[in-house]
């Protein structure tokens, strides 16, 4: 799966001495009371046991398990037109161990052990293009013959990173045009934009070419394939902060909230470049962004996404003391409400407690009945922790007998608000 790749990605880096590019900054955490339940990380059937098997051949997925190749797809090389080698040449495919140009080269096999527990199926092609890497890279051979064949050995597994990493060191030993790999590994990004080596790959190349001109275009147009990849995100990124090309970032990630509100990415972005530029500590930042985001709120209620934003451009604000933040949130309220809208009501009203608020026992009966709300409509899901947090609040706020209005009425919001105005004065 895609964590066992980068777990791969990240211990052969450290192999080879090389350092990760930077990780894209996390978008704010939410508090307990807003916090959503983390998911459960898919895990695919089979393919554990070749996960096990790693070595420097990498994992190529066995001939039967992979997806016939659409028409116009890149083949890996010496794979049949079926698709999946299978061990049979194509024409223009030449086996390694019948070239002879290659005769001087002893070519090293796979070493599984005396007693593989799954030994994978390899084709014919992948087994001699990779015993003839090894023997390369044994040999730390630095040619023309040795590029060639890293690229036969991307093409049937472009994920592994070792071949990377030598196909590097021979480009700078052989001091090869860098705009002419750049070019390449272009081509492969757009079939395979999900690689985390091709994308490492592309910030190496663009490090020593110290020139990011194509850098922001080529990630847009990955960004209009799938406008939530993370290692898009990551890269965009990266380059935006070795170059300093925050000018106009902001404009670009307005323009993907307006085609998609719930673009989580498209938020997190958003909290990048106005917490490496601007800053939220200025007062008409602060206060554009609270504005921005409660306009995103009311055409999306239940976007998780911005409301978490409000709560991060905030947190090291004081919510009870934001003018009249309140009001501006009571009157998002409808039926039903927003699970994330009265998860941010909960955040504000614990706040107004730590800060010593007048109205007291109003305000901790408040958040009761919003915690019993979530636990019994509107995320039951998460029943024994709005439960818990409940409990969690008595006990810390001291408990409460008395009966408050069902939330939600006229009367309760008005009286809701009229006693936080008090509060925050």
């Amino acid at each position: 799966g895609k964590e066992g790749g980068r777990r791969r990605a990240m211990g052969e880096r450290a192999a080879c001495g090389e350092t990760a590019g930077p990780a894209p900054t996390p978008s704010p955490s939410p508090s307990p009371a807003s916090a959503p339940a983390p998911a459960p990380a898919p895990v695919p059937a089979g393919g554990l046991a070749q996960r096990l098997l790693h070595n420097t051949a990498g994992d190529e997925t066995p001939p039967e398990a992979e997806e016939p190749k659409p028409e116009g797809v890149r083949r890996a090389s010496g794979d049949s037109d079926g698709g999946g080698g299978g061990g049979r040449r194509s024409e223009s495919f030449a086996f390694y161990r019948d070239r002879k140009e290659w005769a001087d080269i002893k070519p090293v096999p796979q070493d599984d052990g005396p007693h593989p527990v799954v030994q994978i199926a390899y084709s014919e092609n992948f087994k001699d293009v990779y015993d003839y890497f090894r023997a390369v890279l044994k040999l730390d051979e630095r040619s023309e013959r040795a590029l060639s064949l890293t690229t036969d050995a991307i093409e049937l597994n472009a994920a592994n990173y070792t071949v990377w990493h030598f196909r590097r060191v021979v480009l700078q030993s052989l001091k090869k045009d860098l705009n002419e790999e750049l070019a390449y590994i272009s081509e492969i990004i757009e079939d395979q934009p999900k690689n985390y080596q091709v994308w490492y790959h592309r910030q190496k190349i663009v490090e020593w070419l110290k020139d990011s001109s194509q850098e922001l275009g080529f990630i847009s147009g990955i960004l209009e394939q799938d406008a939530k990849n993370y290692h898009a995100w990551q890269h965009r990124q990266w380059v935006i902060k070795e170059f300093n090309l925050w000018d106009n970032e902001l404009e670009y990630v307005d323009q993907l909230l307006e085609e998609d509100v719930r673009n989580n990415s498209a938020w997190n972005q958003r909290f990048f470049v106005i917490s490496n530029t601007t800053g939220f500590d200025d007062v008409a930042v602060l206060g554009r962004e609270v504005e921005y985001t409660l306009k995103m709120i009311k055409r999306a209620p239940h976007n998780e996404s911005a409301w978490n934003y409000l709560k991060g451009i905030l947190q090291d604000q004081s919510l009870s003391k934001y003018p009249n933040l309140l009001q501006q949130i009571l009157q998002l309220m409808e039926k039903p409400s927003s699970p994330y809208l009265i998860a941010f009501l909960i955040d504000m009203y614990e706040d107004f407690l730590e800060n010593n608020c007048e109205e007291k026992e109003g305000t901790l009966n408040k958040a009761l009945e919003l915690c019993e709300q979530l636990a019994m409509k509107q995320d039951t899901i998460r029943q024994e922790y709005w439960r818990y947090f409940a409990r969690r609040l008595r006990a810390k706020h001291g408990v409460i007998q008395q009966e408050s209005a069902p939330m939600g009425s006229e009367d309760s919001l008005q009286e809701c608000s009229e006693g936080f105005q008090r509060c925050s004065e």
